[in-house]
């Protein structure tokens, strides 16, 4: 399984194996996420944060997932955004907005146009 960036503008498609991430822990019904990820205190009981690294791999960087109490959501807590920091120390927030649940997505919502193939042919 890996996490796919498309960037049409300069027509890069960047593949990161999620096993060689923070992301790994999480997915991967073989690691213990408790070794992985612990709480973090956020100062409002509503809201919860995870931070999610490998020890023994700081290479692969860390996210930190924050989570909102929010009845409709599975099991009563709703993800709101994350921020991954990589090795490097570069900074990744995604926010997410207009979560549904409990709806049919498409095998097609999960496809993209690979920006590095021409429609043209050389010659």
């Amino acid at each position: 399984r890996s996490l796919y960036v498309v960037d049409y503008e300069v027509s890069q498609v960047e593949r990161w194996p999620i096993k060689n991430s923070p992301l790994g822990a999480l997915f991967d019904p073989e690691r213990d996420v408790k070794r992985f990820g612990k709480l973090v205190p956020t100062g409002n009981p509503d809201v919860f944060s995870v931070e999610v690294r490998d020890p023994k791999k700081p290479e692969f960087g860390m996210i930190n997932m924050i989570f909102v109490r929010n009845p409709a959501a599975p099991g009563g807590l709703q993800l709101t955004h994350w921020v991954a920091l990589d090795a490097q120390n570069h900074r990744t927030r995604v926010q997410l907005s207009n979560q549904r649940y409990g709806i049919a997505v498409a095998d097609s919502a999960f496809t993209f146009r690979d920006p590095r193939r021409s429609t043209r042919r050389p010659g």
